[in-house]
């Protein structure tokens, strides 16, 4: 049960990372300053993104998971993210933004993220919200609240 919560405490969190990144894809027209900003909502919204994959599949039972790589690659194999070859760009990409100063590597960075990245993103918050909404419909979370008025107290 706990790492159940884990999960889902982790996809909160993600879905209020993708909704800050959001906030850059639809302001458009970026000045240097603004895709800086991009950059950096990027790379906290993709570390969420992996470790909701890990935790998800943690508490699934899986075991071994050591970093982002492993993470897609299990999720691409399940079915829970398509195009896994965008996605390890994605990965090489994140590992690039070290490298932000250079000039040449923000604005591929920052084109890949407004042209796939965000849109991968997204499809990944629609498919554990459809897990989620699944989870609830067949076992609604068991509230303190509840347990009082059924026990009568």
């Amino acid at each position: 049960m706990e790492k159940d919560i884990r999960w889902q405490q982790r996809f909160s969190n993600y879905k209020k990372a993708l909704s800050q990144l959001e906030k850059f894809i639809i302001h458009g027209n970026l000045n240097e300053l603004e895709k800086q900003g991009l950059v950096k909502a990027f790379e906290y919204t993709y570390e969420l993104a992996w470790n909701t994959l890990k935790d998800f599949y943690e508490s699934q039972g899986e075991a071994g998971l050591q970093g982002s790589r492993d993470a897609i690659q299990l999720a691409f194999n399940r079915g829970l993210i398509i195009n896994g070859t965008d996605w390890m760009q994605m990965l090489k990409d994140r590992n690039r933004t070290a490298h932000i100063y250079n000039l040449q590597i923000a604005d591929e960075i920052t084109e890949n993220i407004l042209k796939k990245y965000f849109t991968l993103l997204t499809s990944l918050k629609n498919e554990f919200d459809k897990i989620m909404k699944k989870e609830n419909g067949s076992h609604p979370p068991k509230r303190i609240s509840n347990y009082y008025s059924s026990a009568g107290l």
